[in-house]
């Protein structure tokens, strides 16, 4: 028989094990394909110009190949092993080492480029729909156009002929490195199975809980004003990634097994079918399986927290949009404003105007501060607020010694939260005015100009203006003292509005404002990051889930020959498969319990930095990443069922 008759022979007796080889690169080149297409796509120019995509998408490429690589490496490792005794019966007739490495090389380059082909063209088929979604998102009113990217296919072609070389080097490592004895026992060797857990295991175990806890326990003190300085921000941080990080690995080394012995202790030795499939399978396999379930906790929680940060951005930008700017337009110069007003009345744009008279005092908040704790952007006893008169604000009429703020944001709630009352020091350029803090609102009525970004509007008494007005400190005060509110009546007419704005040159005065550019900047930059993390994450989910299903359907043909026992003294197929499904939900279900907290934690932490919102974004980036995982355990309940009802 001639070399290219056994290639032709394997190809074809080996497809039942090719076909997760085949649709691991397969999807791997698509999705790699069709996200750097974008980077080339002559549609992208306008967002790249706007939004800096160009970059983004480049470095985000770069993660994508460091994720498939690993993917397609351990993908390849697990083909590899399934045809040890294939590889020892081919020593056992006479090929040499070399010999079978290059029979298998040929292989694998017919069946690798193969699928490169393959998965170029998936990856050209959905190129158009992931450009509609990007442009969706952004807001980019763009026609998505179905467009070959000869850059991106050689591109596509470099990246994965560097991997093919990679896949060739550990083959030829593992060929050289085994024995003809050691290939037959490859498929047969279990992993780990000890019988009585160790005083070390039940420390390391105990260890990992406690450990992930005072992560926990940190992360929700990491804004709350213990930590102040960036240095102490930064140990704090790198604490809790130390501790969660090393806390899962002893959790899965150590934890797992010591709880399932306490439940199988539990049970007095009594142990149904069930719990001999899923408890001690479960106990014997998780020990081994640490650094792989690590890796794959610590990363979903990464993509989990990111998207769900990004999320919160993009879903809070009409809020946080508001805050900023709490008006349609909002103007400092009255003639720029008469002017802007002037034409809308000439395209019949119906309109209201609020102005307001704000000056700036320097304030001492420290009595009615929470925490007197200085930090590097703001003195509590010496820091400039901006004051309004409660002439200004419907409904609020103050005595000549109350106070309150308006305008009060969930960030500065974290860094500087304040007491329900106390006294405030106004600071004019001769005199102190104390007056009596009562409360504050959560309406914004400024923009961030007046507000430095995030401070509160100070409501005083009409006359302890008049009296802060004569008494003012030239050297804090803005530029203008007038804030101009524009809202536009009909909300089907803001964006011709908005149009109106533009075409006036005060409309790159960095002074005057509107509320719906800043939506659109808002939305297209967090808009862009969020296309990108939910991309690598649901390559990475795709990728994990496939390398657990891998893992699964590698342990169900180690355990053929006891279903094969379990059968023949009476079990039914129902009765194994109850067990295996349980065991199924532990395998799955722990690494993504274990990374949704992770996430939730992490998120909990400082989401108030990114929007207004937390719940709801958050929540639907979990249901939705859980419900794409929860598939691969189905996909190996099937497999198993499948291997179950053929060991009889």
């Amino acid at each position: 028989m001639s070399i290219n008759q056994l290639i032709l022979r394997n190809l074809k007796k080996n497809i039942k094990n090719y076909y997760l080889y085949i649709f691991a690169l397969v999807f791997s080149v698509a999705l790699y394909f069709a996200f750097v297409t974008l980077q080339y796509d002559p549609a992208m120019d306008e967002a790249k110009g706007s939004i800096k995509g160009g970059a983004a998408i480049r470095t985000a490429s770069i993660l994508l190949v460091a994720i498939v690589s690993i993917f397609l490496l351990y993908a390849n490792k697990i083909f590899m092993k399934r045809r040890s005794k294939e590889i020892g019966l081919f020593q056992l007739i006479g090929m040499t080492k070399n010999e079978i490495f290059r029979l298998l090389s040929i292989e694998n380059f017919i069946l690798y480029f193969s699928s490169l082909m393959i998965g170029t063209l998936a990856g050209f088929s959905i190129s158009k729909l992931v450009m509609m979604i990007l442009f969706k998102i952004l807001g980019i009113e763009e026609i998505a156009n179905l467009h070959f990217s000869t850059q991106a296919f050689i591109q596509t072609l470099i990246v994965f002929a560097v991997v093919y070389l990679l896949i060739l080097l550990t083959n030829y490592l593992f060929i050289k490195r085994q024995t003809i004895l050691s290939l037959f026992k490859v498929t047969s060797t279990t992993e780990g199975k000890v019988k009585k857990i160790s005083l070390m295991e039940i420390i390391l175990g105990i260890t990992g809980v406690v450990s992930i806890i005072v992560g926990y326990y940190t992360s929700s003190k990491l804004f709350g004003g213990d930590f102040v300085t960036m240095k102490e921000l930064f140990l704090a941080m790198t604490f809790i990634l130390a501790t969660v990080i090393i806390g899962t690995y002893l959790f899965y080394k150590g934890s797992v097994r010591f709880i399932a012995n306490i439940i199988r202790k539990k049970k007095d030795g009594y142990l149904n079918i069930n719990d001999v499939l899923s408890l001690s399978s479960i106990m014997f396999r998780m020990k081994s399986n640490a650094m792989l379930l690590t890796i794959i906790t610590t990363v979903s929680a990464l993509a989990i927290g990111l998207l769900s940060l990004s999320y919160i951005s993009y879903y809070s930008a009409e809020k946080m949009s508001e805050n900023y700017v709490p008006h349609d337009f909002a103007m400092t110069n009255e003639q720029h404003a008469a002017q802007f007003t002037k034409e809308l009345e000439a395209k019949d744009i119906s309109y209201s105007e609020q102005k307001l008279e704000i000056i700036q005092a320097n304030a001492d908040m420290a009595q009615i501060l929470e925490s007197k704790q200085e930090n590097e952007n703001m003195d509590p006893e010496n820091s400039p607020l901006p004051v309004i008169s409660d002439k200004s604000i419907k409904g609020v009429d103050l005595s000549a010694d109350e106070a309150m703020f308006t305008g009060y944001n969930d960030l500065f709630k974290k860094f500087m939260p304040l007491k329900e009352a106390g006294q405030i020091g106004l600071k004019g350029k001769n005199n102190v005015l104390t007056q009596k803090y009562i409360g504050l609102k959560e309406d914004f009525v400024a923009s961030f100009y007046f507000t430095a970004g995030g401070l509160p509007v100070l409501i005083v008494d009409d006359t302890i203006f008049e009296r802060l007005k004569k008494d003012l400190d030239p050297a804090i005060q803005k530029e203008s003292s007038t804030y101009i509110g524009i809202e536009i009546k009909d909300d089907a007419k803001v964006k011709e509005a908005n149009k109106i704005f533009n075409t006036f040159s005060f409309s790159q005065d960095g002074f005057n404002h509107s509320q719906l550019d800043m939506v659109t900047q808002q939305k297209s930059v967090m808009g862009l990051a969020m296309f990108i993390v939910g991309f690598l994450g649901l390559t990475f989910l795709i990728t994990s889930g496939c390398i657990l299903y891998f893992k699964q359907m590698d342990e169900s043909e180690e355990e053929r020959d006891n279903y094969t026992i379990l059968r023949k003294i009476g079990y039914t197929q129902g009765d194994l498969l109850k067990g295996i499904q349980m065991k199924q939900l532990f395998n799955f279900g722990i690494p993504l319990i274990i990374g949704l907290l992770h996430s939730y934690f992490a998120v909990q932490s400082g989401w108030f930095l990114f929007g207004t919102e937390v719940w709801a974004p958050m929540i639907i980036v979990m249901v939705i990443y859980t419900g794409l995982y929860s598939i691969f355990g189905l996909l190996s309940v099937l497999y198993y069922k499948k291997v179950i009802k053929e060991a009889l």
